[in-house]
């Protein structure tokens, strides 16, 4: 059979690419695919030599590149322990004299295996690339059995991570065979400066001592080097420098790669290498006047705009299915706007990396943490694991940052906590030796990759020893809340601080950065599934408030088994942020704009109508794209009358875009519009050539202080709270929001008695309209009587599974799946309308579903809101209702359930308005 390349593989072999783009040759045989498979609990297979045997025996058919527990491997139980795999291939080199390597991605945790009965080596880690060279048990032109012994007992030594999703069992990476010739380039690091200077450090293992030459080919042959060594049987380090003539540097918004080869000629053979490097340099640096340090990209402050991501999929669980889907996860990020994405406790897929690297992202790579005690079994487990990923992914530009530990995991010598008195017992049982092997390993990395940001440890609980970044983790809800505690830290970090350090340690002059923060453990009880969108436009706004933070990591991506607060559905669909409804055409995307404005000010304030209000501005820049030009500032006030959006303020003004960080712009005084309205505050920041930068908003809640409420119309109003009916029948149905809102489902109707004004008040009644919010109802099951709810405990960190239709914080945020309804309108007992209802969204647009929560620690329906529906009453029933002056008015689900949205709650400031027209 001849050599396999990555075009030649079959369409239908999962993950058929090379798995490693950085590091790629053209000679090899993807073994992904069926394997035979069988469980071996009770440890039999060692005894009775299956690693003799045919590798097509095992009882069971797995997929590899899966993990055993995964849907997509086929086998999909849980259960730990061991597990053999076999495999036959007639697969030969087409050099006969090359090496054969039997290659692995990963393998999780303890990995034997034979080639033809003969033991060829093994490995232990769940996350490291190894390979064993099986030239001298190969056999050219016969079937081939290689067998796979693996052993993962989660033990608490083990490097696991928060695997707790889906587990991490077997092979859950590619498996391939490569071929080399007898002296090849083992690897290459390469570290490269801004001013186009390369050095490289490789390794080239000989079996054939000589003469060599090693060869650089990058940009098409426009950055080459070629230098001759003398090689001895084994190991030989090779280092090299060269320059690149005006180099092009490689960031986020310009991904440029220098993709090329190394060739090394020795011994009348060739071995080619394709890969790849990235001009760039990341660091920090003390900026004009400022006595903290930013971080920094290519020698220029970058803000990080990032997200936490567990980089799981429901299927392949941690092995994603395809390439493709890796390559969308990159695209999935940037269309967010974001620069930044941390992989959560756990290195990512080397070909995942690749994207990053080409598509343009930031990383900060988590070492995979151990959950027993620090004790010496987890320190040599953790110290091997960390060295083989920091090795494996040193050449990717996108990674900036390596995380040695996550919220003091594995760093809490538990088995000690009970003989300790409380004098003895430091924070978390985090004990000083601990935090001086921290401190180690923290040093030991910098001095294996003194060209990134190394992290100690990412705290929640303070405990920073020794750091290149200060951190803290932070799950706090509600504005007035967030805003203090940011501010609390930004005024506790400065050089000297003990503040976020343990055991006698103190700040440096080291970035402040949050590394996760959001909206879902600062609930009670957890969030379940809710708006996020409302929140986090504040929260982004207070970080823009202080040029002292560099950025942040929002927890997270994606939602997961028990997380609901991800930017989208675990599926990658959209989550509607309703953004653009207050500022047209705004999106998220909008709030990570490196060049920023800031609104000083409550998300939604309570106002009097006609009343004044002073809105504060700043300017936050952390690029210098825009510095030294005039930028456009406009704002506009604005409300919606019953349907009709009114503009009742507008401005603008040019502002000179100057410097880094954060500094004053002028303040704007505003009138506020004389009805009840949710006035929205809209700003957005526009280029020379006219493209907008930026947008922003805040809102008020106008209060008319009128009983039936004060909304520009002619005539007379009357309003009927959505609360005060007379008469309802559903299944189920509850009041919220204070009694601003009221359910039912899923089938049922509420009905009201409405009186009319007197013909003293209004002589004759010529037109009707009536007006109201409403939305379905999407019933849950705590909405109808089922009560069960998942204790919170450690348990949720392991992945453990949560409904959150038993949170009593749960309320589905707007996504691309819709619970439609139809809503029949009757009056007195006339069928005049039928109007369909989308869905039961909940958003930013529920902007008094917010404003009007009375706890920031428990949510009740927040976000929640509905569709303003108008209904013109047909003329002959009005021309009857001038005798009667009044009507019951019936609003009905006939499917899909129904929500009403009174004058405190949803999007509109208005309960059920009857507008009777003279």
């Amino acid at each position: 059979m001849t050599a396999n390349t990555a075009s030649a593989v079959r369409y239908e072999m999962p993950r058929a690419e090379y798995p490693r783009p950085d590091w790629q040759r053209s000679e090899w045989l993807n073994l992904n695919g069926s394997w035979s498979f069988q469980f071996d609990h009770e440890n039999h297979g060692l005894a009775a030599k299956w690693q003799e045997g045919e590798a097509r025996t095992f009882r069971d058919e797995i997929t590899v590149p899966f993990s055993w527990s995964s849907p997509l491997s086929g086998i999909g139980s849980n259960d730990k322990g061991i597990a053999w795999y076999g495999k036959e291939t007639d697969w030969a080199p087409e050099d006969k004299e090359s090496k054969v390597f039997l290659r692995f991605g990963a393998v999780d945790y303890k990995c034997d295996a034979w080639v033809n009965g003969q033991a060829v080596g093994s490995h232990t880690g769940g996350y490291g690339t190894f390979e064993f060279d099986v030239t001298d048990v190969w056999a050219a032109g016969k079937p081939n059995q290689i067998i796979v012994r693996v052993e993962d007992f989660d033990h608490a030594h083990q490097a696991r991570g928060k695997q707790g999703y889906g587990e991490i069992r077997g092979i859950w990476q590619p498996v391939w065979l490569e071929a080399r010739p007898q002296n090849y380039v083992r690897d290459a690091k390469f570290n490269t400066r801004i001013d186009g200077t390369v050095e490289v450090t490789a390794t080239v293992v000989a079996s054939i001592a000589g003469k060599a030459e090693l060869a650089f080919s990058f940009a098409d042959g426009e950055v080459s080097h070629r230098a001759e060594a003398d090689l001895a049987e084994g190991s030989n380090a090779f280092r090299a420098s060269f320059a690149i003539h005006e180099p092009k540097l490689w960031s986020p918004e310009s991904p440029y790669l220098y993709e090329g080869e190394i060739t090394l000629e020795s011994a009348g053979r060739t071995d080619t290498v394709s890969t790849y490097f990235g001009v760039r340099e990341i660091g920090t640096a003390l900026v004009g006047d400022k006595n903290y340090r930013w971080i920094t990209l290519n020698g220029k402050p970058v803000y990080l705009n990032g997200t936490l991501d567990q980089s799981f999929h429901p299927t392949g669980f941690f092995t994603y299915p395809t390439d493709r889907e890796m390559q969308d996860e990159i695209y999935l990020l940037n269309r967010m706007g974001l620069n930044f994405v941390r992989i959560h406790i756990k290195p990512e897929e080397p070909r995942k990396l690749y994207w990053a690297d080409k598509l343009g992202i930031l990383v900060m790579e988590d070492m995979p943490c151990f959950w027993g005690d620090p004790d010496d079994a987890a320190r040599a487990a953790y110290e091997s694991e960390a060295l083989e990923v920091i090795d494996r992914d040193y050449n990717h530009p996108s990674i900036f940052s390596w995380a040695m530990f996550n919220e003091t995991w594995g760093l809490k010598t538990n088995s000690k906590a009970a003989s300790l008195t409380s004098d003895d017992r430091l924070p978390h049982n985090y004990l000083p030796e601990t935090q001086e092997w921290v401190r180690g390993i923290y040093r030991w990395a910098k001095e294996l990759d003194p060209t990134r940001i190394i992290e100690d440890n990412s705290p929640c609980n303070y405990d920073h020893v020794e750091s290149d970044l200060n951190t803290w983790h932070f799950y706090v809800n509600g504005y007035n809340e967030l805003r203090s505690h940011v501010t609390e830290v930004v005024e506790k970090t400065y050089p000297g601080s003990t503040f976020n350090y343990i055991g006698g340690n103190t700040q440096s002059d080291a970035p402040l950065m949050n590394s996760e923060c959001g909206n879902v453990w600062g609930i009670e009880g957890g969030a379940g599934d809710s708006d996020l969108a409302w929140h986090y436009r504040y929260m982004m706004n207070e970080f823009r408030r202080h040029d002292k933070m560099c950025g942040f990591v929002f927890t997270e991506f994606k939602d997961v088994i028990n997380e609901f607060n991800g930017y989208y559905r675990l599926d990658g669909s959209d989550k509607q942020f309703g953004y653009e409804w207050f500022n047209p055409g705004m999106s998220v995307a909008d709030l990570h704009s490196p060049d920023f404005v800031v609104i000083d000010a409550p998300p939604c304030r309570t106002a009097d109508a006609g009343g004044q209000a002073t809105i504060e501005l700043l300017r936050s820049s952390f690029s210098d794209r825009y510095h030294g030009k005039t930028l456009q500032l406009s704002w506009e006030l604005w409300h919606d009358n019953l349907g009709t959006r009114v503009v009742s303020e507008s401005g603008s003004e040019a502002v000179e875009w100057n410097g880094y960080g954060v500094n004053p712009l002028a303040s704007v005084s505003l009138t506020l519009p004389s009805q009840d309205a949710v006035a929205v505050f809209a700003v957005r920041l526009t280029s020379p050539d006219g493209r907008v930068i930026a947008r922003n908003f805040v809102t008020f809640d106008v209060r008319g202080g009128k009983e039936q409420g004060a909304y520009e119309a002619d005539g007379r109003i009357v309003s009927v709270p959505v609360g005060s009916y007379s008469a309802s029948e559903w299944p189920h149905s509850w009041h919220a929001l204070q009694d601003h809102k009221v359910n039912g489902g899923d089938t049922g109707y509420f009905a009201y008695e409405v009186e009319l004004p007197t013909a003293e008040e209004q002589q004759a009644v010529y037109e009707i309209d009536l007006y109201f919010e409403a939305s379905s109802k999407r019933l849950l099951k705590r909405n109808i009587g089922e009560t069960e709810q998942a204790k919170l405990d450690i348990s949720f960190m392991h992945g453990k599974l949560a409904d959150p239709e038993f949170n009593a914080n749960t309320y589905f945020m707007t996504d691309t799946e819709r619970h439609e309804a139809k809503l029949n309108v009757r009056v007195d007992g006339v069928l005049v309308d039928t109007i369909v209802l989308p869905d039961n969204p909940a958003d930013s647009r529920g902007v008094l579903s917010w404003h009007y929560q009375q706890e920031s620690r428990k949510l009740e329906e927040a976000g929640s809101y509905g569709y303003l529906c108008r209904v013109a009453l047909p003329s002959a029933l009005t021309a009857r209702l001038n005798d009667s002056r009044k009507f019951k008015l019936q609003l009905e689900a006939a499917e899909g359930g129904l929500a009403l949205y009174g004058r405190n709650a949803g999007r509109y400031p208005i309960d059920i308005v009857v507008h009777c027209k003279d």
